[in-house]
């Protein structure tokens, strides 16, 4: 039972991956485009975007404490509920 579960995960990891990769590549053709369009302006560059959260990570973390014995069921519900909310 625990191997399918580890294969769900990873299985469902892999697909959040993607995801945001697609979205990330959209978005760059996006913004590639609206610049091709728009004329050239001297403007100072934009600040980077701030790193986004290693939400996947953040989960295993989690998860081995739970695994672990840190954490409660409980406890582990309600910090996983924090992690997928802020991203």
């Amino acid at each position: 039972m625990p191997r399918m579960l580890r294969r769900a995960a990873v299985l469902g990891a892999t697909a959040h991956v993607a995801s945001r990769r697609g979205q990330a590549r959209g978005e760059a053709a996006a913004e590639q485009q609206q610049a091709e369009a728009a004329p050239m302006v001297d403007e100072a560059p934009a600040p980077a975007p701030a790193p986004a959260q290693d939400t996947y990570g953040e989960l295993l973390k989690l998860k081995e404490l739970l695994d672990a014995g840190a954490l409660t069921q409980a406890e582990f519900d309600a910090e996983k509920q924090k992690v997928l909310s802020a991203s």
